[in-house]
C-alpha cells in the first residue's frame, strides 16, 4: 500500500493546479471585463447605459423572483409572471408600484427585492456612475505626450501659434525668439495641466469615497434607530407578529426602500399600519429626504466635513469646481442652498394644504391626538417627492389636495429656485461639453410632459373597455395620476374599490395593492415602460425645444 504522505502530495499538486487554473481564469476575466469596459461602456451615452442596467437587473430579479416560492399556498393569490416582473422593474427603478399584495411575498423573495431597490436607488448608482467617469480624468502615465509636444513644438515655426487637445486645456505656444525659453514655457503648462488632471482625478476617487460612507452611515444609523424603537414599542412589535414578518427583513426592507426613495414596505397597508407610532415615521423621514431631495446637500456637506477632518486638498478642489467634476449630485455652494430652500418650501405649502383641508376627514381615520395628525400629515408630504410611502388612503383625499400632489410628483428631485447668473451658473457647466444631436432628433423628439400625456392616452386607449363599464374607478383623473406617480418613480396610487361599482359585483374583493393591479395585461406593460422612462428621465430634461406654443 501507499504511504498516505504519497496521496497527501498527489492532494496538495491537484490543489495547487486548481488553484493555479482558477488565478488564470480569474485574470483572463478582469482583462475581458476591462477590455469590454473601456472600448464599450466609455463609449456609449450614459442613458444607453443605464438602460441596460435597469433591464438587466430587472430580468434578474424576475427570473429570481420567479424560482422563489410566495408565502400563499392558495393559486388565487400567487402573483402571476407579469405581476413579479412588474415588481421587479418598480424595485429596480425605485417607483413602488404594486399589482399585487406585499404580504404574499415569501421572507426570500423580500430579502431579493430589498437588494433590487438597493442597487437601484439613486445613491447607489450615482456611485457606480463615479466609478464609470473617473478612467475619463486619468492622469498622464508616462511623460511621452509631453515630450512630443515638446518635439513638435521645437520644430514648428517661431512665430506659429501650436496647439494640442489634451483633453482639459488647450496649451497655446507664445510667440518668443528663443526656442529654449519657449519650449520651458511649453513643459510648465503641460505639467501644470498634468497636475490638475491628476488632481481632478485623485478628487473623483475621494468624491466616491464619501458617497460609500455616506451611503453606509445612511444605512446604519437607519436601521440602528428602527431596531431599538421597535424594541423600545411594543405596538410596532405586535403589528409584525400579527402579520407574521421577521423585525431583521422589516427592518432591513423598510430602511433600504426609504432611503433608496422607493416606497415599499412588506405590509399591505404600507406605513398605514403604523399611522399611530409617530416615533417611527419621524426616525423615517430624515432617511426619505437625505437619500433624494436633500442628498446633493447632504453629499457636499460630507465633503466639507470629512475635506477638514482629514485635511485633503481635494475636498476643497471639489468644493470650488462642482460641476467640473461632471457629477450630477454635487452641487455649487449656493445652488445646494437654495435647492433645501426649495425643498421645505414645497414641503411647507403642501403641509398647509393638507392639514387644511384634510384634518377632519376621512383620510385621518386612525390619527386620534393632533399630534399623530401632523406627524403624519407631515410624513404624508415629505413622500410625495419621492419616495410613496403613505399612512393614508389616496382615494380619500380631496381632489384639490390630489392636484398639487400630482403636480409635486411630477417635478424632478432635485427641482430649486436659482435666479442666479454669471459665475455660478457658469461653473454648473460641466468641463465635458455634450454633443449636440442632429437637426432631425431636435426636431422629433418631444418633451417630458408630452410624453407623459403619450402615455396616459395609449392607457386609456388599452383600458378603452373598463372607461365606460366602470367610470367612477376607472377615471381619466385616477389614470393620469397613476402615471405620473410611475413616471416621478413616486408610488402613489388611487386603489380600487368594489364600492364605487355602478353594477356592484358580489365577487368583487377589495385589496391592498395599487390601481395599476385592475389594468389589462397590455396597460401594464405601458406602465413599466413608463416606470423605466421616469427613471432616465433626467436624461432628457431639455428635450422639446422645437416645439414652440405661440
Amino acid at each position: 500500500m501507499k504511504s498516505l504522505s504519497y496521496y497527501g502530495k498527489k492532494l496538495q499538486h491537484l490543489c495547487s493546479a486548481l488553484c493555479s487554473n482558477l488565478v488564470c481564469y480569474v485574470r483572463a476575466t478582469c482583462f475581458l471585463i476591462s477590455c469590454f469596459y473601456k472600448f464599450t461602456i466609455l463609449r456609449v451615452h450614459k442613458f444607453f447605459v443605464q438602460l441596460f442596467y435597469f433591464i438587466f437587473i430587472s430580468l434578474f430579479g424576475f427570473w429570481i423572483l420567479s424560482i422563489l416560492k410566495p408565502k400563499s399556498t392558495n393559486g388565487d393569490l400567487n402573483p402571476t409572471n407579469l405581476d413579479l416582473y412588474f415588481t421587479s422593474v418598480s424595485a429596480v427603478t425605485v417607483s413602488s408600484m404594486s399589482t399585487v399584495e406585499m404580504e404574499v411575498f415569501s421572507n426570500s423573495q423580500l430579502i431579493l427585492i430589498t437588494f433590487l431597490m438597493l442597487i437601484g436607488g439613486e445613491v447607489f448608482t450615482s456611485m457606480v456612475g463615479l466609478h464609470l467617469i473617473r478612467p475619463k480624468f486619468k492622469p498622464w502615465r508616462k511623460d511621452s505626450k509631453i515630450e512630443s509636444v515638446l518635439s513638435s513644438a521645437a520644430s514648428s515655426p517661431r512665430n506659429s501659434n501650436f496647439s494640442d487637445d489634451i483633453e482639459l486645456d488647450i496649451v497655446v505656444l507664445p510667440d518668443s525668439p528663443k526656442p529654449d525659453l519657449e519650449k520651458n514655457e511649453i513643459q510648465d503648462d503641460l505639467r501644470s495641466s498634468s497636475d490638475i488632471q491628476t488632481l481632478k482625478y485623485s478628487s473623483l476617487k475621494f468624491l466616491g469615497v464619501v458617497a460609500l460612507v455616506y451611503f453606509l452611515v445612511m444605512h446604519i444609523l437607519g436601521i440602528s434607530s428602527v431596531l431599538v424603537y421597535l424594541a423600545c414599542v411594543s405596538s410596532a412589535k405586535d403589528v409584525l407578529r400579527h402579520k407574521g414578518l421577521k423585525t431583521s427583513t422589516f427592518v432591513m426592507f423598510t430602511v433600504v426602500s426609504t432611503f433608496s426613495s422607493c416606497g415599499f414596505i412588506p405590509t399591505n397597508e404600507n406605513m398605514g399600519a403604523f399611522k399611530q407610532n409617530s416615533g417611527l415615521l419621524l426616525i423615517i423621514i430624515p432617511l426619505i429626504l437625505f437619500g433624494n431631495t436633500l442628498y446633493p446637500a447632504c453629499l457636499r456637506v460630507s465633503v466639507w466635513f470629512l475635506g477638514k477632518f482629514f485635511k485633503k486638498r481635494e475636498a476643497n478642489f471639489l468644493l470650488k469646481h462642482s460641476r467640473e467634476i461632471g457629477h450630477l449630485h454635487l452641487f455649487p455652494g449656493l445652488h445646494s442652498r437654495l435647492l433645501v430652500v426649495t425643498v421645505f418650501g414645497f414641503i411647507s405649502l403642501q403641509l398647509f394644504l393638507f392639514c387644511t383641508y384634510e384634518w377632519n376627514s376621512s383620510a385621518m381615520d386612525g390619527l386620534n391626538s393632533s399630534y399623530q395628525k401632523v406627524v403624519g400629515s407631515f410624513f404624508q408630504v415629505v413622500n410625495t417627492r419621492h419616495a410613496g410611502e403613505s399612512v393614508v388612503d389616496i382615494a380619500a383625499v380631496d381632489p384639490a389636495v390630489l392636484v398639487v400632489l400630482m403636480a409635486m410628483m411630477y417635478l424632478p428631485p432635485y427641482t430649486s429656485f436659482l435666479p442666479v447668473k454669471g459665475d455660478e451658473e457658469s461653473r454648473e457647466e460641466p468641463l465635458e461639453k455634450k454633443k449636440e444631436r442632429g437637426k432631425v432628433a431636435e426636431n422629433i423628439i418631444f418633451s417630458q410632459l408630452s410624453y407623459v400625456v403619450i402615455f396616459i392616452i395609449l392607457i386609456c386607449i388599452t383600458e378603452r373597455k373598463r372607461l365606460k363599464e366602470d367610470p367612477l374607478n376607472f377615471s381619466v383623473f385616477n389614470i393620469a395620476f397613476e402615471v405620473i406617480s410611475a413616471y416621478g418613480n413616486v408610488g402613489f396610487s388611487t386603489g380600487y374599490s368594489c364600492d364605487r361599482l355602478l353594477n356592484p359585483d358580489p365577487a368583487c374583493k377589495n385589496k391592498s395593492y395599487g390601481f395599476a393591479g385592475r389594468w389589462s395585461d397590455e396597460g401594464k406593460m405601458v406602465l413599466i415602460i413608463v416606470m423605466i422612462f421616469g427613471r432616465l428621465k433626467r436624461f432628457n430634461m431639455e428635450w422639446g425645444k422645437a416645439w414652440k406654443l405661440m
